[in-house]
């Protein structure tokens, strides 16, 4: 799994045998600057995407592969045990409003280079069925995560942050709340050069600027009813820019200010759509902005806010995991959405095959 916030590749090795289902290693590799850089770029419309669209895609395939053989090295486990890579790829559009969807990888190439076959393309066909194609991560949350008696929450917060609601009978409900890390990470990018704020550290520095907020929080998006997903195509420093008023707002305000945004748009969604839950497990990067877990906690007063780590899977892996798993779903030619999150008329196998 590569996403939204453009950092580099998550790895896991999955084994399904038995129950509940395990991750036997787990792998980062780093994106390299220039790379993230044209991803990055990716995202708007520039000069020459198609061969730039495909170039990268083979880059991307050979630094999945690089990350698969060391996973697989690190885990002294060889090609020919492991049954198939689940490869979501690098999402440079997302416009299901628009009726498609685009995950950067060449997935032939992937086979090639690690003699394993890989399942890829998983959005579209849930897009192809009326569906937003995202969020896909709460059929593997219902698979692994939910209780028979407590009414738990989902929240990864990632480049975009979206939740799953899991309560003990009835509908899984899942969504994209909006912005998480990308925006924190663009800002501090822009005004200090890093990639990303450690701790919310330089967001702790500041004060949140209530008007702003105010007007963060007119963007449509939020007030739309689920089901409902978003990413770069929307959520950007350009967007952020509209809301601005030049010299009018230290930097360092405008990323507590950011900050308290993912608070607000994670809260309020649980708040509205999810109000008899009682537990809040997160996973995703942001989980290491401690800022920000504080901000929730305290926005959530009342509710029991953990990592998933306390349901057994580190909250770093869980979205690498669960491609596994829909990889898994789709050699066994099981559905992997959830029509109730993404919208889609009905159940669907997601997800190309492309043999070793």
């Amino acid at each position: 799994m590569s996403g939204t916030s453009l950092d580099g590749i998550d790895a896991v090795l999955a084994a399904f045998g038995g129950t509940p289902p395990r991750i036997l290693q787990s792998h980062f590799q780093p994106f390299e600057a220039p790379l993230r850089e044209e991803l990055l770029a990716l995202n708007q419309p520039g000069t020459n995407e198609l061969e730039r669209m495909a170039l990268a895609a083979n880059q991307l395939a050979r630094h999945y592969a690089e990350a698969v053989l060391e996973l697989l090295r690190q885990a002294g486990t060889s090609a020919e045990q492991v049954k198939a890579i689940g490869c979501h790829g690098q999402t440079v559009r997302h416009r299901p409003d628009l009726g498609f969807t685009s995950q950067l990888v060449n997935p032939a190439l992937l086979a090639e280079l690690t003699g394993i076959a890989v399942v890829a393309d998983f959005r579209n066909r849930d897009i192809a069925a009326g569906g937003q194609g995202a969020p896909l991560v709460p059929a593997f949350h219902n698979a692994v995560f939910r209780h028979p008696e407590r009414h738990r929450v989902v929240v990864n917060i990632g480049g975009i942050s979206n939740l799953t609601s899991l309560p003990p009978q009835g509908k899984i409900q899942g969504f994209d709340c909006g912005p998480g890390n990308l925006l924190l990470d663009g800002w501090i990018d822009l005004n200090l050069g890093q990639t990303y704020d450690k701790d919310g550290t330089w967001a702790a520095s500041g004060r949140v600027i209530p008007e702003l907020l105010q007007r963060f929080l007119t963007e449509p998006f939020f007030a739309l009813a689920p089901p409902k997903s978003t990413g770069r195509d929307l959520f950007n420093l350009a967007w952020l820019h509209r809301f601005l008023k030049a010299g009018h707002a230290a930097a360092a305000d405008v990323q507590a200010t950011l900050l308290q945004l993912t608070v607000e748009s994670i809260a309020s969604s649980i708040l509205q759509h999810c109000g008899t839950a009682s537990e809040i497990y997160l996973c995703g990067g942001g989980v290491h902005n401690a800022a920000l877990v504080h901000q929730l906690k305290r926005r959530l007063n009342g509710k029991m806010v953990a990592r998933t780590d306390d349901l057994g899977i580190d909250a770093d892996w869980v979205e690498a995991f669960a491609f596994a798993w829909l990889a898994r779903q789709a050699l066994h030619g099981q559905p992997g959405n959830l029509p109730d999150v993404t919208g889609a008329r009905g159940l669907r196998i997601l997800g190309a095959i492309y043999p070793a």
